[in-house]
Formats: C-alpha cells, sequence, structure tokens
C-alpha cells in the first residue's frame, strides 16, 4: 500500500462537475493498493497517518498531528501510484490491485483511519474519473509506503 500525503488548507473532489467531497484544514491522501497488500497494510497506514507530526506548533516546528490540530482527512483511491515506468514511456501498472482486491482493502483503510481520529472521513469514488483541487500548505507532501515502512 502506497500513500501520497499533503498538508493542505483546502481539498475537494469533483465528479462530473459537482463537488463529491471536500475538507478544510488537513490532509489529502492518494491511496494505492497493491495486490499483496493485507488488513495490517490498512491499520499501520492508517495508524501512521492518523499521527504523523507534520502540522506547526506554536514555534512553527512541525511537531502535531492531524490529530492534535482537529484536522480533517480526504482519503482518494489512486491505483496509479503503483505505476511502473521501468520499460518505455507507457507507465506499467500490474502491481496495482484489481478492484476485487482493492476496494475492500480501500474500504476497511478509511475505517481504521475513521477510528484513529474518531471521525467521519470523506473520500473519493473508488474508480471513478474525478477532480481534485487543492491548496498545499508548505507545502508539505510526504509518501508512506507498507513494504519498506517508510
Amino acid at each position: 500500500m502506497r500513500a501520497v500525503i499533503q498538508r493542505v488548507n483546502y481539498a475537494s473532489v469533483h465528479i462530473e462537475d459537482k463537488i463529491f467531497s471536500q475538507i478544510s484544514k488537513g490532509l489529502l491522501v492518494l491511496v494505492g493498493i497493491e495486490h499483496h497488500d493485507t488488513d495490517q497494510d490498512c491499520q499501520w497506514m492508517a495508524h501512521k497517518i492518523a499521527n504523523l507530526r507534520i502540522f506547526p506548533d506554536e514555534q512553527g516546528k512541525m511537531n502535531l498531528s492531524v490529530k492534535n490540530v482537529h484536522g480533517q482527512v480526504l482519503v482518494v483511491s489512486q491505483f496509479t501510484l503503483h505505476a511502473s515506468t521501468k520499460k518505455g514511456f507507457r507507465p506499467s501498472y500490474t502491481h496495482a490491485a484489481k478492484p476485487d482486491i482493492a476496494i475492500p482493502l480501500y474500504n476497511k483503510f478509511v475505517t481504521y483511519l475513521e477510528k484513529e481520529l474518531d471521525k467521519k472521513v470523506p473520500t473519493g469514488q473508488f474508480g471513478a474519473y474525478m477532480r481534485i483541487s487543492l491548496e498545499n500548505d508548505g507545502p508539505v507532501t510526504i509518501i508512506i509506503d507498507t513494504k519498506n515502512k517508510e
């Protein structure tokens, strides 16, 4: 499981020119699921993201988590995070999980994140064509992969 986490002032998902979901201050999480991912990957990733200390404290030092600042989290599925560009110029997505594996794990990840944050987590729509709008804060962008736990 791979995630790109962006600290944002706001973010929104548009589907068919309508706002599907949106947040104010918090994290936009783009998440890609591999065919080898497990329930444990979902739990680990949710715990890690909820507790990442990437928000500034009173001295401006990144020392607070999204939980500490009472921020929101918006989760969007993105299979292209598992693109392989080794050969040629057209990315291969063979490592990305097929929907029958990815959808249940994606939903578990969101559920675990909701438990970690003790609040509802807005999402995109799995498999839909989405437009994402956001304002980066910092900018702060972190990439986490459960396979190498970083």
